[in-house]
């Protein structure tokens, strides 16, 4: 509000220069900054970024096939200088966030690919990375992974890495460890992975880069040490087994082994994605490229390498590498706002972009368990025709549904369809697959990182109860209350609900209100004035909301980090959009929190979130998409505005 006297903005006590509540002002601003993003076929994609980890092994790939692009590599070198921590809490290492906690497996990559580059061992910035790993256990304690990566350059030798037989691509249904028990994502990186583990191929590695000098022991003597999940009993029993399969590997039938590496390479081309990759996934697509390289395949080499070179951003000083493309989430995303503020003309061509990547004729890996369901899915990159995505399909039908054009009747009617037939026996919803929640597999030795599988969460059921009451059909009203039981369940003892696929209390409890509100129950519920009581009371002084991605590492689990987290403007915008779900618009917290948003609204009219904002795999992945800050606020106050001007208390829609 103005000062009526002057005309001047007055000041929020709680920000730093004064503030302009012209809500409608602040709206027409920000959709005019979307739009300008919009390209000219409709859709809208904005860069996702991960940790120090893909720029680095994008490095020491083009090490490896000694394709090196030494003016790209110099700019990948800027960019990993920059995010290398410089505080007490991480002097010299690389974290798996801007501003985290230092990450041994991140930090052995980043030096690996510096020193690849061409950086000085001795240069300072190398030193300090090189003491803290040391001081940390040395490379002989990073992840499995990262020990993958060093025997291919003959860092360890392969017996530091646990036994994972390429055999695993013929075990039947029934086998307790087979691929089609394992996530779409751990199923594509390792069916290539297992090909290249058992032919052990040695990097080309032109200029013999090595980094014995991270190692506390001589690297040959690395042999057998497994980290982490044997603390538990399945842990110890699958550490038997790695140590049986050690020895009974070299006697293994050839014939069944020549078989297990047709079927993987088979499984691998018919899944090639073109130039979107296999599995639209960067660990994925790297694995595919030196595998077909190691086979002399350079047809499909060619395709496997162009896909993983399209993840390259490459700006003027810099570049980096994404772990893989967003399209049609932001173009989803995007579209609910552009919604939301009538840009309708934009709605529509976001809307016609969508329609024909539904994937409506190719049964992928999902219908494994579900073979009775048809196709109706969207997949998160522009082509994924394999893994569709459940998330994604829920948002984008909504959006099409919100448009109120009768043509997409059919679109939206194949999505209800697939979104139904992927309910898990629990009532909720993974993103992926059906029923993938055998945590027995989490405990085996190549999963040190505990994201081998895809069970359902929080988040992803939200969404799914939502455009399922958007769509109010009677006969979905069971699946839908199977869901919210499913929610109920797992609401946390302080209120919140945790967010598996964005950071994390706040996008939990903001998907699980706003599904809520769409399924008809009402603010008076417990679950929901719980829940509402957990957000005010984690508002900051200034206004907005700011959750650290160090809450996926808390204990016990719903233990809220956010104290020395900076407000972000996409985290600021799901609490809104939760309490507006809970009917609480009217709220003095919202009122602080539009303050907020538009006080640190930019020249352009837009957002960035100065964090990260997402997670790839909790305590191990995680990321930060540059887009939520553009169409996250601008849903918010264009939902704020409209309530207030048709005197609501909440809105139906689920998103």
């Amino acid at each position: 509000m103005s000062n009526r006297k002057t005309g001047k903005p007055r000041k929020n006590p709680a920000i730093s220069r004064p503030v302009n509540i012209n809500l409608t002002e602040a709206i027409a601003r920000a959709r005019d900054a979307l739009l300008a993003n919009q390209k000219p076929d409709g859709h809208f994609v904005y860069e996702l970024e991960a940790d120090a980890t893909i720029p680095a092994e994008y490095v020491l790939l083009e090490h490896y096939l000694d394709r090196i692009d030494p003016a790209l590599q110099q700019k990948i070198g800027v960019y990993l200088r920059r995010i290398q921590g410089r505080d007490a809490q991480n002097p010299g290492g690389w974290p798996l966030f801007h501003g985290g906690a230092f990450d041994l497996s991140a930090s052995v990559k980043a030096y690996f690919a510096l020193k690849a580059i061409g950086d000085d061992p001795a240069g300072p910035h190398m030193v300090k990375a090189r003491n803290l790993i040391l001081e940390r256990g040395g490379a002989e304690r990073a992840n499995v992974f990262t020990r993958i990566q060093l025997a291919l350059f003959g860092a360890v030798p392969w017996s530091a890495c646990p036994v994972m037989p390429v055999e695993l691509m013929l075990m039947p249904p029934w086998f307790p460890i087979n691929m089609r028990k394992v996530s779409y994502w751990s199923r594509t990186v390792m069916t290539p992975l297992l090909v290249l583990m058992v032919k052990r191929p040695r990097a080309r590695n032109p200029r013999n880069i090595r980094v014995d000098e991270l190692f506390r022991r001589a690297p040959a003597q690395i042999t057998d040490y497994i980290r982490g999940p044997y603390r538990s009993l399945w842990g110890y029993v699958f550490k038997a087994v790695d140590s049986l399969l050690r020895r009974a590997e070299q006697y293994f039938p050839a014939a069944s082994r020549a078989r297990a590496i047709e079927r993987a390479i088979e499984f691998t081309t018919t899944r090639l994605n073109g130039q979107d990759g296999l599995g639209g996934i960067y660990p994925a697509m790297a694995n595919a490229a030196m595998m077909f390289d190691h086979l002399g395949d350079e047809e499909q080499f060619t395709i496997a390498w162009e896909a993983v070179r399209n993840l390259l951003v490459i700006r003027e000083d810099e570049a980096y590498c994404q772990p893989c493309v967003s399209p049609v989430w932001d173009t989803a995303l995007a579209a609910h706002a552009l919604a939301e503020c009538r840009a309708d003309t934009a709605l529509t061509r976001a809307c016609e972009w969508l329609v024909p990547r539904q994937v409506l004729d190719i049964k992928g890996d999902w219908a494994d368990n579900a073979p009775n369901v048809a196709p109706g899915g969207w997949a998160f990159q522009y082509n994924n025709a394999h893994y569709p995505d459940v998330d994604d399909t829920a948002v984008a039908a909504m959006v099409l549904h919100r448009s109120r054009n009768p043509a997409y009747a059919t679109p939206i009617a194949r999505a209800r369809d697939w979104v139904l037939g992927m309910q898990s026996t629990n009532g909720a919803w993974g993103a992926f697959d059906i029923n993938n929640d055998r945590q027995y597999l989490n405990h085996i030795p190549f999963a040190d990182h505990g994201a081998l599988l895809d069970p359902p969460t929080e988040d992803v059921t939200a969404r799914c109860i939502a455009f399922l009451a958007q769509l109010n059909q009677p006969e979905d009203r069971p699946a839908i209350e199977r869901g919210i039981a499913y929610l109920r369940a797992t609401q946390k003892p302080d209120g919140s609900w945790f967010g598996r696929w964005g950071t994390n209390y706040i996008y939990g409890t903001w998907s699980v209100l706003c599904a809520l509100n769409a399924a008809g129950v009402p603010p008076e519920d417990p679950a929901v004035t719980r829940a509402c009581a957990w957000l005010l009371a984690k508002q900051r002084p200034d206004g907005g909301w700011g959750e650290d991605c160090e809450t996926y590492a808390s204990a016990p689990p719903g233990e809220f980090q956010g104290p020395a987290a900076a407000s972000l403007p996409s985290q600021t915008a799901w609490a809104m959009l939760g309490l507006m779900a809970a009917g609480r618009a009217e709220d003095a917290a919202l009122a602080r929190a539009s303050a907020f948003l538009q006080a640190t609204q930019d020249d352009h009219g837009s957002w960035t979130d100065p964090a990260y904002n997402a997670v790839g795999f909790p305590r191990i992945f995680y990321l930060k998409y540059h887009g939520y800050a553009r169409f996250f606020p601008l849903l918010a106050l264009a939902r704020l505005n409209r309530l207030a001007a048709t005197n609501s208390r909440s809105v139906k829609f689920g998103f």
